[in-house]
């Protein structure tokens, strides 16, 4: 799937805020090598390098765009890969994901794997978006599967990629010394005509919209339309977009 770093980042600082939050989350800890996978654009592993400077800090990705706008920090070591492929050469002391993994199918056996790659004592620390009830993911998955659109983008739609709070516990429990896994709701005012619109064109919208090339557009303006009633744009040109995130901070034994 291609990226468009200008997009995503339309709305930076909202979507940084729940990363710097789960960042806070991790306790004081001395590694010597962190990861960030599924790292986008990098501003965040950027985050993670300046919290342990003595670490070496690597960032992941599946996308030579995000990569290249990485790139613009220095001092740490960029990826290409994707996160399902990715195997350490020894066990890391961080391994950190904001606003990826729900892009990865089959967390059941997805989590487990993942945590087996932190080392003793290390920390697994995970965000993820789980929005996908609202408007702004149902009006989406409706359209793709009405007449005019269901052959063509149908089959891209799923419909829970993020499980209960509760699941991913249960995944986890046995191998952690200390798990916490909750839930955030943040209530966010987005600015300009059509935000929510704009806020998902930079993310969930982006496999259909390459999928259907051409006729992209008018996939879009549709969704737009049926999205507008959900988020009406305010008298002094705000619209207020809530927004669902789970998060995961588990401490390897």
């Amino acid at each position: 799937m291609t990226w468009d770093p200008g997009q995503y980042l339309r709305f930076d600082d909202l979507r940084a805020r729940p990363a710097i939050d789960l960042i806070n989350r991790i306790p004081e800890v001395e590694p010597s090598e962190v990861w960030d996978v599924g790292c986008g654009t990098g501003a965040i592993t950027y985050s993670l390098s300046r919290r342990w400077p003595a670490a070496a800090v690597h960032g992941l990705d599946s996308s030579p765009e995000m990569l290249d706008s990485a790139r613009e920090h220095t001092g740490i070591d960029w990826v290409l890969g994707a996160i399902e492929d990715w195997t350490p050469e020894a066990p890391v002391d961080v391994l950190f994901s904001n606003a990826a993994l729900h892009w990865v199918d089959s967390h059941a056996t997805l989590f487990p794997y993942l945590f087996d790659q932190v080392a003793p004592r290390g920390v697994f620390a995970v965000q993820m978006p789980r929005n996908h009830q609202e408007p702004s993911h149902r009006v989406l998955y409706d359209l793709a599967r009405s007449e005019r659109w269901v052959d063509q983008v149908g089959d891209l739609v799923v419909e829970t990629p993020v499980s209960a709070p509760s699941d991913y516990h249960e995944m986890l429990d046995t191998e952690a010394d200390g798990l916490d896994v909750w839930e955030s709701i943040y209530q966010q005012t987005l600015r300009g005509p059509d935000a929510v619109s704009q806020w998902t064109k930079g993310s969930v919208m982006r496999p259909y919209l390459e999928a259907l090339d051409s006729a992209a557009d008018d996939f879009f303006a549709e969704y737009v339309a049926d999205l507008r009633p959900h988020y009406p744009q305010q008298a002094n040109g705000t619209t207020l977009f809530s927004f669902r995130r789970l998060f995961i901070v588990a401490h390897r034994r």
